[in-house]
Formats: C-alpha cells, structure tokens, sequence
C-alpha cells in the first residue's frame, strides 16, 4: 500500500508587523487606522489604487505573538481561536512619514475587524499578510466610471487622487446617508455623488445598480472601476459586459463582501462555482 501523501503546506507571504499610530473617526461608519513602526520597513508601495492587504487578528484570550505560524497553529488550536483573516484596501501610503493608512467600515459589534477599528488605540499591533493589488486608472481613457460602496471608498478615493487633472467621469458612492459624505481631491471633470440607504441595510437595496444604468454614457473609451457587495456586482456585470461590451481590460469588477457572510465563509465561497461572479 502506497504511503499516504501528506498535505501540502499553504503558500504564505511575509507577514508585516506594524503598530497603530493613531486612529481618526472619519464619519459615522469610517474609522482611520494610522499603522507605523518598525516593520513599516518591509511595505511597498505597488503602485495599485486598489492595493489590499489580508489583514491578521488574533483573540486576545490565545495569548499569540505575532508574526503568527498558522500552520503550526492550525495544528494545535482549536479552529475559534486561530487568528481571522480580513481584506482590506490600503487608502494611502505615506512611506516618507513612516505610515500606511487603512479604512474600516464599522457597524457596532458585528464582525472582527470593525470591532477591533472601532476601540483601537496607539500601540495596538497590526498584522498584514503581505500586500496586493491589481487595478490603477488607464491613463488613456476618455473617460472614467467608478462605482461602490462603503467597502469601496478608499480605493476610489485612491484611483480619484491618482487621475490625471483634466479627467472627466463619474464616481458613484453608496452611504448610509449625508453624515458619511467624506472629502476627496477629484479632477474637477469628475462628478462625485453619493447615494444614501436612509437607513436601509448595506447589501439589501438596487440603488447602486440603478445609478450606474442612469449615468450618461460618454463617447469614447471608458475605464471602470466597480466593487462593493456581491449582489449588486453581479447585477452590474451583466451591464458591462453584454450591454455595453465592454472589453475585459476596460473593466475592474469585484466583489469585496456578501451580504449575510462572514468573509471566511465568502472567501471560500468566492472560490466555488456558485460565488464566481
């Protein structure tokens, strides 16, 4: 009998340890980690308006120091006291100051990472599992279309920022309501406009794909930038695709989050069948 093959081993990239600097509550529903400290030696910027990082937490009572071993820990720990994985996007390298700054949506005590932003303080560690990315605005389009929600700021804040002065477009920006509105340094040609839930439940209202169908559409080659809840990205696939034939590299569309999933669980799911978008 053929001995048993052992499992393989998960491809991790370096973990970075930093340390929060300072936290501002940005509105309502968005908090600023202002991460630094040593480690910030070993980030780089990829030059990617949605850069992100899996970011690491750990439970206080497993008394973990990282970086974390999580093959090893997978071995010895109980599965709810391993460290959560969360994505979230970078919204600014500050790498002269020392600095990297990361966005948090937070909705009272729900989840992981919203609680742990909501009451984190100077010289609360910080664990990123290395950084990623994969979209910057074309900077040949004619014109520029973004679309999202809450999840979404900061990388359309990132991409706003980065494009050129004589820009023109349209950046759509699901909030709750006028209290979450946040300034941003957008080309004068792009028109921001927030819509508001008034309340409803983020991930259960049609008002972000009903605004990106009565945007205008311009002449020429229009570069898109869509993410936010699953439901409403693969509502606004279809649009892009079919209707307007969009090529593939004119679009950049992706689901942060689900509505009703933890994002252990929509993470798995993303890699089924049923989750592609």
């Amino acid at each position: 009998m053929a001995e048993p093959t052992a499992r393989p081993k998960r491809l991790q990239r370096p973990q970075i340890v930093l340390e929060v600097v300072n936290r501002i509550q940005l509105s309502p529903h968005l908090v600023r980690i202002v991460a630094g400290g040593p480690g910030i030696s070993a980030v780089e910027d990829n030059g990617k308006t949605d850069a992100y990082t899996k970011m690491l937490f750990a439970k206080p009572e497993a008394g973990l120091t990282p970086p974390y071993d999580m093959e090893r820990l997978r071995e010895e720990l109980p599965l709810d006291l391993l460290p959560s994985r969360r994505t979230y996007t970078i919204r600014r390298f500050d790498l002269a100051r020392g600095e990297v700054w990361i966005d948090f949506v937070v909705h009272g005590e729900a989840g992981v990472a919203g609680p742990w932003a909501d009451h984190a303080k100077p010289g609360d560690v910080v664990v990123l599992g290395g950084i990623g990315g994969g979209y910057a605005p074309d900077p040949v389009a004619d014109w520029y279309l973004f679309a999202g929600d809450d999840s979404a700021v900061p990388a359309i804040f990132s991409a706003l920022e980065a494009l050129p002065k004589d820009a023109v477009g349209t950046a759509l920006i699901e909030v709750d309501s006028e209290a979450d509105h946040l300034p941003v340094d957008a080309p004068e040609g792009v028109e921001v406009r927030w819509l508001h839930r008034d309340g409803a439940e983020a991930g259960t209202t049609t008002l972000l794909e009903d605004a990106v169908r009565e945007v205008e559409w311009r002449p020429g080659r229009v570069d898109v930038f869509a993410h936010g809840e699953r439901g409403a990205m693969k509502a606004l696939r279809p649009y892009f695709t079919r209707e307007r034939e969009l090529e593939r590299e004119q679009l950049s569309l992706s689901a942060y989050w689900a509505h009703g999933r933890e994002e252990d669980k929509f993470q798995a799911e993303k890699r089924e069948p049923i989750g592609t978008i």
